[in-house]
């Protein structure tokens, strides 16, 4: 900082700091943002290429899903961190278009570079930006097309449009029926408050769809990927405790419990002095006669399979597998909920609270099978679950891997959907839609805003141009024929003054211009408007940096 005059610079901040000011630091983040984005930009489309990353421990990763690379990628500079950010968010707000918001918001970056040349100041570049993304996200609405979500065939097109672009797409249809009957087996009308009337609030869903916790991904290696299946119930890798008990029943009464089957134990040390020798036979009596009764009031219910969160002893495992019950132990309170959801049992915490009416009776068959060298137990063909279990296998462990993090992917956007069933067309044909709009609306924005908001509109084609550039097709001749078509559709709309979406986009597997409406290339209306949120105000955010200062303090010894 330069003192007053007479003397020389006075030092404010510590000699070891380093210090970007201005344009500098605006500039520095542009060309951090356009690095981030340019490691994604293959990944996008049908044709898109995978990436390999090796992380510190010698593990490899092989994917082309935009959150999982960014994740793995050590970064150093402050920028890119909060981009890699982005994507995480966009996976845990909508689970899908984690690529498009790098590009996106990469682009953005990079078409205000030129602006920030021209001395525009940034607090007006973020100023039409945001003007902008009001505009679009109009845009987005009037193109919105409604959807049944009981319409299968829709559903099925959605689901592919969101798959095509991964590594599983070769069994494509398999995957998109699994997604599919996972999110509608785990979905279920929310019981809603009376007073909550407000449609308008974000939250307010009509159903609940909790895939994390409800629909479970059982990754086993070997077999072939199309052994992969849904079960119309729940599946853990647990053997019976005994081996005389049953291993099939159809029909079974389950009975769900989340005490020890054994004998109490003293929370702390506990000494007994005994003075009589008859005593000692006592206590070991009256432990096993505590234990018998535990036993006898689960007995006295005829259950067919107990299975609890926490151990059991020998001597009740004797008792159970003498009274025909097949007994499980130690199984994880997740999967027990689980278990509960699909079978219609009630979870018990003591042995003698047990009713009825906590009996499980909606499962219809419970086998035991052999996967490789697992035992693992099916609670199989249960009326209505509310759980399920997805078995995924496949070649080797990374396949395994990629394939769930599609599934993923894929489930997300079935519960989006589920959540608010309208469509936009995909292949880029929205982005150009936007961007048409954004130009007509463009020339009527008066005064400095005018080049930041059609920056936006420009914007907005990298997603049909990257879609070119990795079918390998000329992207100048397809993006311009793309333009021309959706200007045109402008124009018929400003004669005729009747509003007709335009659904022109392109092929992401051949690069020809397609009609989406007939290729069926649907996304959902959610994941679009998030991703054109996420992009546009991330990029405002970047924009206002105008110092960036590192060094941190020592550490005061």
């Amino acid at each position: 900082m330069q003192g007053p005059p007479g003397y020389g610079p006075v030092m404010v901040l510590n000699q070891k700091t380093q210090r970007q000011t201005g344009r500098q630091a605006q500039l520095s983040n542009i060309s951090a943002a356009r690095a981030v984005a340019d490691i994604i930009r293959t990944t996008l489309g049908p044709r898109s290429m995978l990436k390999m990353l090796l992380d510190p421990m010698g593990g490899i990763v092989i994917t082309n899903d935009g959150n999982c690379i960014l994740r793995e990628v050590d970064v150093s500079h402050p920028t890119a961190k909060s981009m890699i950010e982005l994507s995480r968010a966009q996976d845990e707000e909508v689970g899908d278009g984690t690529t498009s918001v790098i590009i996106l918001s990469g682009e953005m970056l990079i078409l205000s570079e030129p602006l920030i040349h021209d001395n525009l100041h940034p607090t007006v570049i973020v100023q039409g930006y945001n003007r902008a993304l009001q505009e679009a996200l109009e845009i987005c609405e009037r193109m919105a097309l409604k959807v049944d979500i009981h319409d299968k065939e829709r559903m099925m097109k959605l689901v592919q449009s969101s798959i095509g672009t991964k590594f599983s797409s070769r069994w494509n249809d398999k995957m998109v029926e699994m997604a599919l009957q996972a999110v509608i087996t785990v979905a279920r009308p929310k019981g809603r408050n009376p007073e909550d009337t407000s449609s308008s609030n974000p939250y307010s869903h009509k159903m609940e769809v909790d895939i994390k916790r409800y629909a479970k991904v059982e990754k086993i290696p070997g077999g072939e990927i199309s052994e992969s299946t849904v079960l119309r119930g729940v599946m853990f890798n647990k053997d019976t405790t005994h081996p005389k008990m049953r291993r099939r029943i159809e029909k079974p009464r389950i009975l769900l419990l989340d005490c020890p089957l054994e004998y109490k134990k003293g929370e702390s040390q506990t000494n007994v002095e005994i003075t009589n020798t008859d005593d000692w036979n006592t206590l070991l009596r009256m432990e096993e006669e505590y234990v018998e009764n535990m036993c006898m009031e689960i007995i006295a219910f005829q259950p067919d399979i107990v299975i609890t969160e926490k151990g059991v002893s020998d001597l009740a495992q004797h008792y159970l597998a003498k009274a025909n019950i097949t007994a499980f132990r130690r199984l994880r309170k997740t999967d027990n909920n689980r278990v509960a959801r699909a079978t219609g049992a009630t979870i018990v915490s003591r042995t003698d609270e047990i009713q009825e009416s906590d009996i499980g009776t909606g499962c219809g068959l419970f086998e035991m099978k052999k996967i490789g060298d697992e035992w693992f137990c099916f609670l199989d063909e249960c009326e209505d679950p509310k759980a399920c279990t997805i078995i995924l296998r496949g070649g080797s462990k990374d396949v395994l891997n990629e394939i769930e993090r599609n599934l993923h992917d894929a489930m997300e956007v079935v519960r989006n959907v589920v959540y608010d069933p309208k469509l936009l067309p995909g292949g880029g044909a929205t982005e150009m839609a936007v961007s048409m709009g954004l130009r007509r609306a463009g020339m009527k924005v008066e005064g400095v805003q005018q080049r930041p908001f059609l920056a936006v509109g420009e914007a907005m084609e990298v997603i049909p141009r990257t879609l070119a550039q990795n079918c390998g097709v000329s992207v100048i001749r397809t993006v311009t024929q793309l333009r021309a078509k959706h200007a045109s559709a402008c124009d018929e709309v400003e004669k005729t003054g009747e509003y007709k979406p335009c659904n022109w986009g392109v092929n992401g597997v051949t690069g020809e211009l397609v009609d989406m409406e007939e290729l069926g290339i649907w996304e959902p209306f959610s994941v679009k408007v998030q991703t054109i949120k996420t992009a546009i105000e991330s990029a405002c955010m970047i924009l206002r940096i105008d110092d960036i200062v590192s060094g941190s303090k020592k550490s005061s010894k």
